[in-house]
Parts: structure tokens; sequence; C-alpha cells
């Protein structure tokens, strides 16, 4: 199921007819069994997690992945499928005894329907690729991670990916009105359709957030809107993160619901600006809030924000001039992951999520876990919905700091569990915070998931290992649910 760090046991070969079957399947060049090669797959951004597949199949369309799960499936292989490998939570981790599935080659738009507002595409295309398919039209794509260049639908929706402006437009679920699906035998289903509510079922919104744990989505109905007539954007600066925290409370309280609203700490703000210099108001914080509408209503509430930031004690309130400094702080803000290495040579991503009014609560929690393991936590937050991304920095080459660091992660986890949290709110579960389940779901919800999860694929083989724990997986953690073999065929033994 994957291990942490260091070196990874070789994979045991497939069978022989198994790759002969999957070559033909795809095409031989597309079929992955050489060990270098194999590598490149063994982890996805969580990079602490690794394992070796088998082989790496590489299908191009929805028939050659039915083709492919078919035969896995008369075999008893497990899968695993990948997008771009970006995910940070180890939901794309290789089941060392089984197959991964990428799908980078399938990366066309099949159709573009602006009567309807539809955009159907297939899982490789990337996030920002489907936004720029429709600007010239006056359209967009609302969900947005900051990885929006290089990540792709496929993992957006098995994640449930949400991003800056999902406070305002919503979640990857709130875009998605279709989806083809193979299901973990290789039959081939259609879930939603074209319309927004179809009857029957909400399949599709079970399936959206499932961390591919349900099937192998081949093509996705998108829903696109309008591009919004005026946007302003806006930066203040606090010379204490609590303040911003306030502020944060604050605009929402007046009635205001912005686009988008970005929270970044000190440390993560001397690496954004050592990195790609946006110019950001010095402080202690940063608050970036982008407002959209008509342009009499977007300029009345850049106002109300602005006097919102004041009355919190802002030291600076600044309204990018144009198109150039908006974009430019916003590349601030989408490259901080990636700018942590100019502070650190290794960082810890978490994902929780918290109440808008208890962000100053939860905040002095992670101080004092700084203070306790002597490490650093930088802040950076999608500030108007709760999402914290703290980043647990660290040098691997020290002896116990990586398991310090992991520490103060999970603890910050479950500061955000304490006050009405979550534990993720678009990086997923995964493998990564698959013990932690308990710390949240009752043994009753978590017997609920794992019969939906068994409904869908009844032999265990779909992305075992993510989501849902186990005894095999999470040892005598408390909490667990243990099914007995007979009430879910023996699925749940073999996760």
């Amino acid at each position: 199921m994957g291990s942490r760090g260091g070196a990874v046991a070789p994979a045991v070969a497939l069978p022989r007819d198994v790759a002969a079957a999957l070559a033909a399947a795809v095409g031989s060049a597309w079929l992955l069994t050489d060990p270098t090669a194999l590598h490149a797959y063994a982890c996805d951004g969580l990079t602490g997690w690794r394992a070796l597949p088998r082989a790496v199949v590489l299908p191009a369309s929805t028939d050659e992945t039915a083709a492919v799960v078919t035969i896995l499936a008369a075999h008893g292989i497990p899968f695993v499928a990948r997008g771009a490998g970006t995910g940070l939570s180890g939901g794309a981790l290789p089941v060392a005894e089984g197959v991964v599935i990428g799908l980078a080659r399938m990366r066309a738009i099949l159709r573009v329907d602006l009567d309807d507002e539809r955009v159907t595409a297939q899982p490789g295309v990337t996030n920002l690729a489907v936004s720029e398919a429709v600007a010239a039209l006056g359209y967009r794509y609302a969900p947005d991670p900051s990885s929006r260049q290089v990540c792709t639908i496929g993992g957006n929706v098995a994640e449930n990916s949400g991003g800056a402006h999902c406070l305002k437009l919503g979640f990857t679920t709130h875009h998605v009105v279709g989806a083809t699906l193979v299901l973990a035998d290789g039959q081939v289903v259609e879930l939603g359709g074209t319309a927004l509510d179809p009857a029957g079922y909400d399949l599709l919104g079970a399936v959206v957030g499932s961390e591919g744990t349900l099937g192998i989505v081949t093509e996705v109905v998108l829903r696109v809107i309008p591009l919004p007539p005026a946007v302003r954007t806006l930066v203040a600066a606090f010379e204490a993160i609590d303040a911003a925290g306030e502020a944060v409370s604050a605009i929402i309280a007046e009635g205001v619901t912005p686009a988008a609203m970005e929270l970044m700490d000190r440390t993560a703000l001397s690496a954004v600006e050592a990195a790609v210099h946006p110019g950001y108001p010095s402080g202690a914080a940063v608050l970036l809030v982008e407002v959209e509408g008509p342009d009499r209503r977007c300029a009345e509430e850049a106002e109300q924000v602005i006097a919102c930031c004041r009355a919190a004690g802002a030291t600076a309130c600044r309204i990018a001039a144009g198109e150039g400094e908006a974009a430019r702080y916003w590349r601030g803000r989408r490259a901080a992951f990636a700018a942590m290495g100019r502070i650190s040579p290794h960082y810890y991503v978490q994902d929780g999520v918290i109440p808008r009014t208890r962000l100053a609560e939860v905040l002095q929690a992670i101080r004092r876990l700084e203070e306790e393991h002597g490490l650093r936590v930088a802040n950076v937050f999608h500030a108007g919905d709760g999402n914290l991304h703290p980043l647990v920095c660290f040098d691997g080459t020290r002896p116990g700091e990586a398991e310090r660091a992991e520490e103060v992660a999970t603890r910050i986890l479950d500061a955000c569990l304490a006050v009405g949290g979550s534990l993720t709110g678009e990086h997923g579960i995964g493998r990564d915070k698959v013990c932690q389940v308990p710390k949240q779901f009752t043994v009753a919800d978590q017997m609920a998931m794992h019969r939906l999860r068994t409904a869908f694929d009844p032999a265990g083989l779909c992305n075992p290992g993510k989501l849902l724990p186990t005894p095999r997986l999470c040892g005598e953690a408390p909490g667990i649910y243990r099914p007995h073999p007979t009430e879910l065929r023996g699925v749940a033994d073999r996760w």
C-alpha cells in the first residue's frame, strides 16, 4: 500500500499473458514495465509516500480504459488512476501489487457548446486549458486551483478541487454536470448529463470527490460561466495575522461575498516576494481580495472591503491599478507553495478547514505548535471559506525533523477538528490522512461509506488503501469500522 520515504521495493512483474493483453489494448509503446520508468510514478505531489507499481498503462480513450480495466479485473489486479500527479494527499500513490492507469494522453476538449454553457473534456485536460478554450468567447471555468496550469480535470473531479474563487463560485462539484465512468469491472456508464438537476439518485455527486475509489472518469461535462463585466483586485496589509482574520469575518458580515479572499502570513510572504516579486505592501499578513460583477456594484463592494480592512487595523490598502498589477498580485498567491523552496528545503502541506470565526483561535494553536516543536509554519489560506493550507517547514536531512513535521501537521488537523472543522477542503484524504478519518467520522459514518464504495467496486480493486481506514492500513487505531468479512463480501479485508 506504499511506504514512507526512502527506497521502495521493486514490484513483482505482471504475468506475461496479462502484459500481452494490456499491450494489445493500448499499444506496446503505452505499456511501461521498465523499473526506471516506473519510478516516475512512485508518488504524487506528496513525495513522502512511495510505492512502485507492477506496470503503468496509458490509454487514449474511454474504450481503451475500459479494455484495460476489464483485463485487470479478470485477473484480480488492483489499479490506481493518475492524472498529472500534482495531488498532495497520496491519492495517486500506486499499489505495489497493482497497476497505474495514467490518463495523461487523454487531453482533448471534445465539445464546446456555449448555447448550453457546456464544455466536454477528457480527464487529462488541464484546468486552465478549459478557461483558455472559451475565454475569447466571453466564458470561463470557475474552479481554479493554484496548480491550474498543470493539474487536470480528472484529478479535480477526484478531489472536488476548489481554488481561490470557490468562495463565491463554488467547487468542482458545482460545475460538473455529467461524466463517463469506467467501473471497476470495465463497464462504462453515463452519469448526469447536460441538465443541472437530472432525475434519480445523485450518483455523479457521489463520484465527484470520491478520490478515484468508485471508478475512472474518462469524459466530463463541465459548466462554464460568463466572464464578469468588471473586476477589482485589492490587497491589504496587517501587522497581526489575527487582525487580518477579523477583517475576513467583517467583510462577510457586511454582506459582501468576494469572488476570492486569500490570506498569507509573514513567512509565506517572504518566500513569495523572493520568488516572484508581486510587490505586496509589507506586514505580518496580507489579505488578497477580489470582487466582481457589474461595474457600479463592483466599485461599491471594493469600498466596503477597504472599510472593513481599515476598521480591523490594516496598515495599507491598495486596489490594483490595472490587469497587469492584478495579475502580479495573483501570481504571488499562486506561487506560494513552490516559493517555499526559497526558505526551506522541505515542507509538509496540510489542508484543514475551520469556521471563519475560529481563525484566530486556530492560528494561536499553530503558533504554539511552532514553539513546542521548533519548526516554522507558513500559513496560506482560502480565507473566505476557512480552508487552511499550513506549510510545515523542515530539513529532512536532520534526524527526526520529518517526523516532527508530520506530528505538527497532524496536530494542526486536530486543532481544526476541535473547532468544528474538517480534515480536508480540497486536497483529499488519500493515503496521508486515512488513519485520521475516525477522528471526524463515526463508525456508522464509515460503514455507510464502505457500503457505497462496495456497491461501485465489489472486488475492492479501484484505488485501494485510500480514503477509508481499515485495520490493515491503520493497525488498532480506535474508531475504525471493522466489517465482518461476509458483510461486504470480503472486500474490506483486502483493502
